[in-house]
């Protein structure tokens, strides 16, 4: 079964995650620990130690799938740096908010809100960081090929292609493996990025809608970077 299949097949939480900003010094003071606490997911991501351990697989599979792209042109993203408190890390001079994942050209590093992060892999599951993580990695990618698209939602769907494009294509090399509940719980994190019924795709910030996120996922995991218009 394809993953476009699989996601269609399954059944979506009603969670609610905040959109992405449009990025633009530096992080600004030490990166923080995790500091949250939930219940137990079945999954088993129950733990500020496991969260952690799969945000860094995520950030070593996202370079090595890359520098395989790029080549000797590829330079890994600078750093992901995790934040607690809204205005503690800020980009092009703009403190980045709570609730958010971002990559910043200005300072070529992504940052997250590691508690709203936390709270989505006890959520959602595993599977969600490495969407995470890897949507927020192509948009570093897109920064280095200096693509510019016209509207917010291009660059944002082009991402998602990236994103699946990595997943699937590190699945195939075995670098990844697919467990039984991952297809559900990257159709869950997709549905709760997607952009509200009434938001209109040609307004700055639109990400597109949960059907255009999965679709646009599913091309790049299922055809990979072709698809995407690299």
């Amino acid at each position: 079964m394809s993953l476009l299949a699989a996601i269609s097949a399954a059944v979506l939480l009603a969670a609610c995650l905040p959109e992405t900003p449009t990025p633009g010094p530096e992080p600004t003071g030490p990166a923080p620990t995790v500091d949250v606490t939930g219940s137990v997911d079945p999954d088993g991501t129950d733990t500020p130690e496991e969260f952690a351990k799969d945000m860094r697989a995520s950030q070593v599979v996202a370079e090595r799938y890359w520098a395989q792209r790029l080549g000797g042109s590829f330079q890994p993203v600078s750093q992901v740096v995790p934040y607690q408190q809204e205005g503690e890390v800020a980009c092009a001079g703009q403190p980045l908010p709570l609730n958010n994942a971002v990559y910043c050209p200005a300072g070529d590093f992504i940052a997250y809100d590691v508690n709203w992060a936390f709270d989505a892999f006890q959520q959602i599951g595993d599977a969600f960081v490495f969407y995470l993580l890897g949507h927020e990695y192509a948009h570093g990618i897109q920064d280095r090929l200096g693509i510019r698209k016209q509207f917010t939602i291009e660059q944002e769907l082009q991402a998602d292609c990236m994103s699946g494009a990595f997943i699937g294509d590190m699945v195939r090399q075995k670098a990844l493996s697919m467990q039984d509940n991952d297809a559900k719980e990257l159709s869950d994190g997709l549905a709760a990025v997607g952009d509200d019924p009434d938001q209109p795709w040609f307004a700055p910030g639109s990400h597109g809608s949960p059907a255009q996120r999965f679709q646009s996922f599913a091309n790049g995991y299922n055809n990979s970077l072709q698809a995407c218009g690299l």
